[in-house]
Protein backbone atom coordinates (compact mmCIF):
# COMPACT_ATOMS: atom_id res chain seq x y z
CA UNK A 1 0.00 0.00 0.00
CA UNK A 2 1.42 3.45 -0.62
CA UNK A 3 1.09 5.65 2.61
CA UNK A 4 -0.19 8.41 0.55
CA UNK A 5 -3.89 7.33 1.33
CA UNK A 6 -6.65 9.90 0.92
CA UNK A 7 -9.66 8.48 1.65
CA UNK A 8 -11.00 5.20 4.55
CA UNK A 9 -10.70 1.59 3.54
CA UNK A 10 -11.31 -1.57 4.89
CA UNK A 11 -8.98 -4.33 5.39
CA UNK A 12 -10.31 -7.90 5.96
CA UNK A 13 -8.56 -9.92 8.23
CA UNK A 14 -6.74 -13.58 6.97
CA UNK A 15 -5.97 -16.27 8.36
CA UNK A 16 -2.61 -16.29 8.20
CA UNK A 17 -2.84 -12.34 9.61
CA UNK A 18 -4.44 -13.61 12.43
CA UNK A 19 -3.46 -13.88 16.13
CA UNK A 20 -1.44 -10.69 15.46
CA UNK A 21 -1.58 -7.59 17.58
CA UNK A 22 -3.03 -4.37 15.60
CA UNK A 23 -0.06 -2.38 16.19
CA UNK A 24 2.19 -4.91 14.71
CA UNK A 25 -0.40 -5.37 11.89
CA UNK A 26 -0.40 -1.64 11.30
CA UNK A 27 3.34 -0.91 11.41
CA UNK A 28 3.96 -3.69 8.26
CA UNK A 29 1.01 -2.56 6.77
CA UNK A 30 1.54 0.85 7.08
CA UNK A 31 4.85 0.92 5.43
CA UNK A 32 6.91 3.85 6.82
CA UNK A 33 4.31 5.53 9.09
CA UNK A 34 5.97 6.01 12.56
CA UNK A 35 5.31 3.93 15.21
CA UNK A 36 4.08 6.98 17.68
CA UNK A 37 1.70 7.83 14.55
CA UNK A 38 0.06 4.26 14.88
CA UNK A 39 -0.40 4.08 18.48
CA UNK A 40 -2.09 7.51 18.11
CA UNK A 41 -4.59 6.72 15.07
CA UNK A 42 -5.20 3.93 17.37
CA UNK A 43 -5.89 5.39 20.90
CA UNK A 44 -8.15 8.36 18.96
CA UNK A 45 -10.06 5.60 17.87
CA UNK A 46 -9.66 6.32 13.90
CA UNK A 47 -8.18 2.93 13.52
CA UNK A 48 -10.98 0.59 13.86
CA UNK A 49 -12.22 -3.46 14.12
CA UNK A 50 -15.80 -4.26 13.17
CA UNK A 51 -16.57 -0.88 13.36
CA UNK A 52 -15.86 -0.64 17.37
CA UNK A 53 -12.76 1.39 18.79
CA UNK A 54 -9.83 -1.06 19.89
CA UNK A 55 -6.44 -0.50 22.02
CA UNK A 56 -3.13 -1.15 20.49
CA UNK A 57 -2.52 -4.71 22.03
CA UNK A 58 -5.78 -6.14 20.60
CA UNK A 59 -5.05 -9.61 18.64
CA UNK A 60 -6.67 -9.58 15.13
CA UNK A 61 -9.11 -12.46 14.25
CA UNK A 62 -9.77 -13.89 11.18
CA UNK A 63 -12.26 -12.08 8.55
CA UNK A 64 -11.87 -9.23 11.25
CA UNK A 65 -13.05 -5.64 9.04
CA UNK A 66 -10.10 -3.08 9.90
CA UNK A 67 -11.05 0.56 9.52
CA UNK A 68 -7.87 2.68 7.72
CA UNK A 69 -8.33 6.22 8.15
CA UNK A 70 -6.77 8.54 5.74
CA UNK A 71 -3.42 9.11 5.62
CA UNK A 72 -1.13 11.99 4.11
CA UNK A 73 2.42 12.40 5.31
CA UNK A 74 5.53 13.69 4.10
CA UNK A 75 7.96 11.35 2.07
CA UNK A 76 10.69 11.91 4.61
CA UNK A 77 14.20 10.60 3.09
CA UNK A 78 12.80 9.47 0.46
CA UNK A 79 15.85 9.59 -1.37
CA UNK A 80 17.79 8.19 0.95
CA UNK A 81 15.64 5.36 1.27
CA UNK A 82 15.30 4.72 -2.64
CA UNK A 83 19.39 4.48 -1.71
CA UNK A 84 18.69 1.83 0.73
CA UNK A 85 16.17 -0.33 -2.16
CA UNK A 86 18.94 -0.27 -4.39
CA UNK A 87 21.45 -1.76 -1.97
CA UNK A 88 18.56 -4.29 -0.46
CA UNK A 89 17.25 -5.36 -4.40
CA UNK A 90 20.35 -7.24 -4.55
CA UNK A 91 18.49 -9.48 -1.55
CA UNK A 92 16.64 -11.42 -4.68
CA UNK A 93 19.76 -12.53 -6.10
CA UNK A 94 20.74 -13.77 -2.39
CA UNK A 95 17.27 -16.21 -2.19
CA UNK A 96 18.55 -20.26 -2.48
CA UNK A 97 15.32 -21.68 -1.44
CA UNK A 98 11.46 -20.52 -1.63
CA UNK A 99 8.31 -22.49 -1.49
CA UNK A 100 4.87 -21.44 -0.24
CA UNK A 101 5.49 -21.89 3.36
CA UNK A 102 8.99 -20.44 3.57
CA UNK A 103 12.06 -18.54 1.88
CA UNK A 104 15.63 -18.78 3.01
CA UNK A 105 18.28 -16.31 2.21
CA UNK A 106 21.73 -16.82 2.47
CA UNK A 107 22.54 -12.91 3.89
CA UNK A 108 25.46 -11.00 3.14
CA UNK A 109 27.68 -9.45 5.55
CA UNK A 110 26.86 -6.46 6.81
CA UNK A 111 23.24 -6.04 6.41
CA UNK A 112 20.76 -6.27 9.90
CA UNK A 113 18.01 -8.48 9.76
CA UNK A 114 16.18 -5.68 11.09
CA UNK A 115 15.63 -2.09 11.62
CA UNK A 116 16.25 -1.00 14.90
CA UNK A 117 18.77 1.51 16.87
CA UNK A 118 20.36 3.44 14.48
CA UNK A 119 18.69 0.98 11.55
CA UNK A 120 16.07 2.24 9.50
CA UNK A 121 15.72 -0.95 6.85
CA UNK A 122 17.01 -4.60 7.74
CA UNK A 123 16.33 -7.77 5.46
CA UNK A 124 12.75 -8.40 6.63
CA UNK A 125 11.80 -4.27 6.18
CA UNK A 126 13.38 -4.54 2.43
CA UNK A 127 11.53 -7.98 1.80
CA UNK A 128 8.24 -6.46 2.53
CA UNK A 129 8.66 -3.61 0.73
CA UNK A 130 10.45 -5.57 -2.47
CA UNK A 131 7.45 -8.06 -2.16
CA UNK A 132 4.04 -6.26 -1.58
CA UNK A 133 1.89 -9.13 -2.43
CA UNK A 134 3.21 -11.58 -0.06
CA UNK A 135 0.74 -10.95 3.10
CA UNK A 136 3.24 -12.40 5.54
CA UNK A 137 6.86 -12.01 5.88
CA UNK A 138 8.34 -12.50 9.22
CA UNK A 139 11.57 -13.58 10.92
CA UNK A 140 12.01 -17.37 11.85
CA UNK A 141 15.68 -16.48 13.75
CA UNK A 142 18.22 -13.99 13.60
CA UNK A 143 21.67 -13.50 12.62
CA UNK A 144 24.16 -10.77 13.80
CA UNK A 145 24.72 -8.12 11.62
CA UNK A 146 27.97 -9.27 10.39
CA UNK A 147 27.37 -12.95 10.31
CA UNK A 148 26.58 -14.14 6.87
CA UNK A 149 24.23 -17.11 5.69
CA UNK A 150 21.42 -19.31 5.62
CA UNK A 151 18.61 -16.41 7.15
CA UNK A 152 14.91 -18.42 7.40
CA UNK A 153 12.00 -16.16 6.67
CA UNK A 154 8.15 -17.66 7.15
CA UNK A 155 5.41 -17.26 4.57
CA UNK A 156 2.66 -18.16 6.50
CA UNK A 157 1.89 -17.46 10.05
CA UNK A 158 1.15 -21.37 10.79
CA UNK A 159 4.66 -22.21 9.27
CA UNK A 160 6.00 -19.39 11.89
CA UNK A 161 4.38 -20.94 14.66
CA UNK A 162 5.93 -24.29 13.62
CA UNK A 163 9.45 -23.64 12.96
CA UNK A 164 9.47 -21.42 16.49
CA UNK A 165 8.18 -24.69 18.24
CA UNK A 166 10.92 -26.59 16.55
CA UNK A 167 13.79 -23.76 17.89
CA UNK A 168 12.01 -24.36 21.16
CA UNK A 169 12.23 -27.82 21.30
CA UNK A 170 15.90 -27.71 20.18
CA UNK A 171 14.71 -29.72 16.88
CA UNK A 172 16.05 -26.64 14.07
CA UNK A 173 20.16 -27.17 14.20
CA UNK A 174 22.12 -24.95 12.50
CA UNK A 175 25.17 -25.23 11.87
CA UNK A 176 28.33 -22.27 11.88
CA UNK A 177 31.60 -22.44 9.97
CA UNK A 178 34.23 -20.17 11.83
CA UNK A 179 37.83 -19.29 11.19
CA UNK A 180 39.43 -18.87 14.92
CA UNK A 181 43.34 -18.19 16.00
CA UNK A 182 45.79 -20.52 16.85
CA UNK A 183 45.11 -24.59 17.14
CA UNK A 184 41.94 -25.70 18.46
CA UNK A 185 41.87 -28.89 20.64
CA UNK A 186 40.63 -31.61 19.27
CA UNK A 187 38.87 -32.90 22.59
CA UNK A 188 37.34 -29.56 23.15
CA UNK A 189 34.23 -30.52 21.87
CA UNK A 190 31.84 -29.05 23.69
CA UNK A 191 31.66 -25.35 25.58
CA UNK A 192 28.86 -24.78 28.71
CA UNK A 193 29.18 -21.68 29.78
CA UNK A 194 26.70 -19.11 31.19
CA UNK A 195 26.26 -15.80 29.39
CA UNK A 196 24.95 -12.78 30.40
CA UNK A 197 24.49 -9.32 28.48
CA UNK A 198 25.42 -5.87 29.53
CA UNK A 199 24.97 -2.79 27.80
CA UNK A 200 27.77 -0.68 27.60
CA UNK A 201 28.02 3.26 28.21
CA UNK A 202 28.00 3.28 24.64
CA UNK A 203 25.05 1.24 24.08
CA UNK A 204 26.86 -1.56 22.63
CA UNK A 205 25.71 -4.98 23.88
CA UNK A 206 28.76 -6.74 25.34
CA UNK A 207 27.83 -10.34 25.68
CA UNK A 208 30.08 -12.20 29.20
CA UNK A 209 31.04 -15.73 30.52
CA UNK A 210 29.06 -15.26 34.28
CA UNK A 211 27.70 -17.58 36.74
CA UNK A 212 24.88 -15.30 36.66
CA UNK A 213 24.02 -15.60 33.13
CA UNK A 214 21.46 -17.64 31.37
CA UNK A 215 22.77 -21.70 30.76
CA UNK A 216 24.58 -21.89 27.34
CA UNK A 217 25.78 -24.61 25.24
CA UNK A 218 28.04 -24.63 22.13
CA UNK A 219 29.46 -27.63 20.02
CA UNK A 220 32.64 -27.40 18.35
CA UNK A 221 34.18 -29.66 15.65
CA UNK A 222 37.15 -29.36 13.68
CA UNK A 223 37.68 -28.87 10.18
CA UNK A 224 40.93 -27.82 9.17
CA UNK A 225 44.00 -26.43 10.46
CA UNK A 226 46.38 -24.33 9.24
CA UNK A 227 50.04 -22.40 11.10
CA UNK A 228 48.03 -19.70 12.98
CA UNK A 229 44.60 -20.38 12.64
CA UNK A 230 41.64 -23.02 12.63
CA UNK A 231 38.50 -23.93 10.96
CA UNK A 232 35.68 -25.13 13.20
CA UNK A 233 32.02 -26.00 12.49
CA UNK A 234 30.31 -24.62 15.61
CA UNK A 235 26.46 -25.59 16.41
CA UNK A 236 25.12 -23.78 19.40
CA UNK A 237 22.76 -25.56 21.13
CA UNK A 238 20.65 -22.79 23.28
CA UNK A 239 20.36 -19.81 20.88
CA UNK A 240 21.68 -16.62 23.11
CA UNK A 241 22.96 -13.20 21.66
CA UNK A 242 27.06 -13.47 20.36
CA UNK A 243 26.93 -17.32 21.65
CA UNK A 244 29.52 -18.76 19.25
CA UNK A 245 32.12 -15.46 19.21
CA UNK A 246 32.04 -15.34 22.87
CA UNK A 247 32.32 -18.93 23.73
CA UNK A 248 35.26 -19.15 21.12
CA UNK A 249 37.14 -15.92 23.25
CA UNK A 250 36.34 -17.77 26.07
CA UNK A 251 38.16 -21.10 24.78
CA UNK A 252 41.28 -18.94 24.04
CA UNK A 253 40.15 -18.92 20.14
CA UNK A 254 38.21 -15.57 19.66
CA UNK A 255 37.30 -15.14 15.47
CA UNK A 256 38.96 -13.25 13.41
CA UNK A 257 38.40 -10.34 12.67
CA UNK A 258 35.12 -10.15 15.31
CA UNK A 259 35.71 -6.27 16.46
CA UNK A 260 34.30 -6.98 19.94
CA UNK A 261 35.42 -10.49 21.12
CA UNK A 262 38.77 -10.50 18.97
CA UNK A 263 42.08 -10.39 18.64
CA UNK A 264 43.48 -7.54 16.49
CA UNK A 265 47.56 -8.99 16.18
CA UNK A 266 45.56 -12.06 14.48
CA UNK A 267 43.13 -9.97 12.52
CA UNK A 268 45.95 -7.76 10.99
CA UNK A 269 47.81 -10.83 10.55
CA UNK A 270 44.80 -12.17 8.35
CA UNK A 271 44.32 -8.88 6.48
CA UNK A 272 47.78 -9.22 5.59
CA UNK A 273 48.35 -12.57 4.34
CA UNK A 274 44.97 -12.93 2.56
CA UNK A 275 42.84 -10.04 2.43
CA UNK A 276 40.57 -10.83 4.74
CA UNK A 277 38.20 -7.80 5.79
CA UNK A 278 35.37 -9.39 7.57
CA UNK A 279 34.13 -11.23 10.55
CA UNK A 280 34.74 -14.77 9.57
CA UNK A 281 31.31 -16.32 10.63
CA UNK A 282 29.05 -17.61 8.30
CA UNK A 283 25.61 -19.99 8.78
CA UNK A 284 26.84 -22.60 6.48
CA UNK A 285 23.28 -24.93 7.44
CA UNK A 286 19.95 -25.21 8.94
CA UNK A 287 18.12 -28.35 9.10
CA UNK A 288 14.82 -28.62 10.24
CA UNK A 289 11.24 -29.96 9.84
CA UNK A 290 9.37 -28.80 6.42
CA UNK A 291 6.26 -27.13 8.16
CA UNK A 292 3.96 -28.02 5.03
CA UNK A 293 4.67 -31.58 4.35
CA UNK A 294 6.87 -32.79 7.58
CA UNK A 295 9.71 -33.82 5.81
CA UNK A 296 13.47 -32.66 7.12
CA UNK A 297 15.08 -30.40 4.93
CA UNK A 298 18.58 -29.53 5.11
CA UNK A 299 19.41 -25.73 3.62
CA UNK A 300 23.50 -25.04 2.76
CA UNK A 301 25.00 -21.41 1.96
CA UNK A 302 28.32 -21.12 0.16
CA UNK A 303 30.63 -18.89 1.27
CA UNK A 304 31.17 -15.30 0.08
CA UNK A 305 33.73 -14.33 -2.01
CA UNK A 306 36.18 -13.12 0.91
CA UNK A 307 35.57 -15.77 2.90
CA UNK A 308 36.25 -18.46 0.17
CA UNK A 309 39.36 -17.29 -1.34
CA UNK A 310 40.85 -16.43 2.82
CA UNK A 311 40.59 -20.46 2.74
CA UNK A 312 42.20 -21.52 -0.20
CA UNK A 313 44.85 -19.22 0.25
CA UNK A 314 45.43 -20.30 3.77
CA UNK A 315 45.03 -23.97 2.21
CA UNK A 316 47.79 -23.28 -0.10
CA UNK A 317 50.21 -21.33 2.12
CA UNK A 318 49.39 -22.10 5.57
CA UNK A 319 48.62 -25.65 5.63
CA UNK A 320 48.92 -27.34 9.40
CA UNK A 321 51.05 -30.77 8.94
CA UNK A 322 51.71 -32.73 12.05
CA UNK A 323 55.36 -33.53 13.03
CA UNK A 324 55.96 -37.21 12.23
CA UNK A 325 57.55 -38.99 15.51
Amino acid sequence: MNIQNKFVHFITISADEAGQRIDNFLHKYLKGMPQSMIYRIVRKGEVRVNKKRIKHTYKIKNNDQVRIPPIMLLKKNSLSISKKLNKMAALNDAIIYEDDYLLVLNKPTGIAVHGGSNINFGVIESLRLLRPSEHFLELVHRLDRETSGVLLVAKKRSALRILHEQLRTKNMQKYYLALVRGQWQLHLKKIAEPLLKNTQANKERIVIVTNNGKPSETSFQVKEQFQCATLVLASPITGRTHQIRVHAQYAGHPIALDRRYGDSIFDQQLKKICGLHRLFLHATALQFIHPGNGEILRIEAPLDTNLHQCLLYLRANYKYLKEEK
